[in-house]
Parts: structure tokens; C-alpha cells; sequence
């Protein structure tokens, strides 16, 4: 790898951030921008990387079926294209849900059930935030006999057991936390999520979440082969393993379980490309 290389273009596009650990150990960490290895940053749609891997390991523990329709818990949508709607495509934005709820737009949950289709379930990839705002509902209203949000199950079920710190969330006009994007965290503590990823659920000789629910996120769909559950999949035809979770203005977090690599950039600039990024970090 080419640490040098990578941080060079990424001081190039606005760099805040740019740390990388290889096996147990951080062989590189540069911050710019008024930003240093205290400082919490936004992830914007980069918080999406938590709720693939949170909906597949429920689904191992029998909470949901990732294949299950949203109707089996909101009968309003047990009518039309509604009805065919799964789990699975709202985390794979192949839902039908048109572009939307991004940013500042995030709906609530109730605005978010209320959002008509656009296009048939399956079929089309639409990137936004109103098809996880669909999922949290579904989710919150399977946690609620348990007393906990999908934040509170997030914290509990991944984050407490492997210690991330998550500085802080962003919260709606209802009180609730979105989750198509609003975390908080230091570079540190992104990474450190990333190397469960990379070691597929196991935390320092625990296994928190099976490999398999974690390989889940990792599948694209008939709609966008690079698109997995939450995390975009490999640019780069010589290395088909990287993962990468992706946020608005050049934040990421980029996987490479054959090098044993996992990357945090935080950035000012949307200009940074992550192909670009990653064939200068990885010789490509």
C-alpha cells in the first residue's frame, strides 16, 4: 500500500482526516482542517455502514427477515407495488422510493411510510434517505416491546460490545434520530467499527455478529451490482473486496480484508473520488 500517495489526494480534495490501520496497528494518521484525533465529525450517509450489518445480525437472531414486506408490520402497506416492498430493498435503495431525504430533508418515520412509490420494487436504484427512515419505523416498532429505539439496539447489540463512541447523533423535530445518516464520531472510532467489518463480526477474539450477516451486506442487487446493504462494493476490477461506506462532501471508510487494511478519510470537498483514492492507496 501507498499511504503516502492516498493522503497526498486527499489533501488535495479538503482533508480533515485520513488515518489507516493495517492488522491491530495505525501505521498512518494525518488531520488537516481544524480537525485532529479528538474531534468528532460528521458521517452524513456514511452512517448508513451501521444498518446492514444491524438489520442482518436481527435477522439472525430472529427479529426480522430481511426478506419480509414492510407489510407485515405497517398494513398500510399491504396495498399495490406497497405490498411487494422488502427489508432488503430499502437497505439496497431499490425499494421503488424515489430521490429524497437527504441532508436537511430527512423525513420522520410517519412522513417517510406516507412517500408513494416511484418506481417497481426491485427494479431501479435510487439513491436517498427515505427508504431507511421506512426501515427504522419497521425497526422501531419490532424493538418497542424491548423498550429500545434502533439506536438504543445499535449501541447495545454492536457498538458498547466492540467501543465505539459515538460523540453524538442528530436528532429530528419528533425526537427521534434518523438513520440514513446524523453520527458523530473521530476518525478513531469510525475505524475501529471498520475493523469489525474487516474481521467480519469478531472483536478481539469475540464473535459479536456472525460472518455470515456481515458477508450479507456485501451482496449487490439486480438494480446496482455495487450496492450492497448499506456499503457500496469494489471500483477497482483487481481488488473485488474492497467495501466502502460513502458520505456527503468526501467522508469514507474504505475495507480491505485481503490487506488487512481499513482506511478513515474525513474531508471538505466533493470533489474526491473514491476510485481515485483507492488505486493510489492500493498500487492499483
Amino acid at each position: 500500500m501507498d499511504v503516502e500517495a492516498a493522503a497526498a489526494y486527499a489533501e488535495r480534495h479538503g482533508l480533515h482526516a485520513f488515518v489507516v490501520q493495517v492488522g491491530g496497528d495505525i501505521v498512518f494518521e494525518r488531520y488537516g482542517g481544524g480537525y485532529d484525533a479528538e474531534t468528532p465529525h460528521a458521517l452524513y450517509s456514511g452512517t448508513k455502514s451501521f444498518w446492514g450489518v444491524l438489520a442482518s445480525a436481527a435477522h439472525d437472531e430472529g427479529l426480522l427477515e430481511l426478506d419480509e414486506p414492510v407489510a407485515r408490520t405497517f398494513p398500510s402497506w399491504n396495498a399495490g407495488a406497497k405490498a411487494r416492498v422488502t427489508l432488503r430493498e430499502l437497505l439496497q435503495l431499490t425499494s421503488g422510493i424515489g430521490f429524497g431525504g437527504l441532508g436537511a430533508s430527512v423525513p420522520t418515520y410517519d412522513a417517510a411510510l406516507a412517500v408513494e412509490l416511484k418506481n417497481e420494487p426491485g427494479t431501479t436504484f435510487t439513491y436517498g434517505g427515505i427508504p431507511l427512515q421506512v426501515f427504522g419505523a419497521v425497526l422501531a416498532a419490532k424493538l418497542a416491546p424491548r423498550g429500545l429505539t434502533p439506536h438504543g439496539y445499535l449501541h447495545e447489540r454492536i457498538l458498547d460490545p466492540i467501543g465505539v463512541r459515538v460523540a453524538r447523533w442528530r436528532t429530528l423535530r419528533d425526537g427521534t434520530q434518523p438513520l440514513p445518516t446524523g453520527a458523530f464520531v473521530t476518525a478513531r472510532e469510525w475505524l475501529r467499527y471498520g475493523r469489525f467489518v474487516r474481521d467480519r463480526g469478531e472483536w478481539e477474539g469475540r464473535r459479536i455478529v456472525a460472518a455470515e450477516a456481515v458477508e450479507r451486506c456485501f451482496a449487490g442487487s439486480a438494480a446496482n451490482a455495487r450496492y450492497g446493504l448499506g456499503w457500496w462494493l469494489s471500483p477497482l476490477p483487481a481488488h473485488p473486496d474492497v467495501v466502502y461506506a460513502s458520505g456527503s462532501g468526501g467522508q469514507a471508510m474504505y475495507v480491505v480484508p485481503s490487506a488487512g487494511a481499513v482506511a478513515v478519510k474525513f474531508g471538505a470537498s466533493s470533489s474526491s473520488k473514491h476510485d481515485a483514492l483507492l488505486k493510489r492507496l492500493l498500487g492499483a
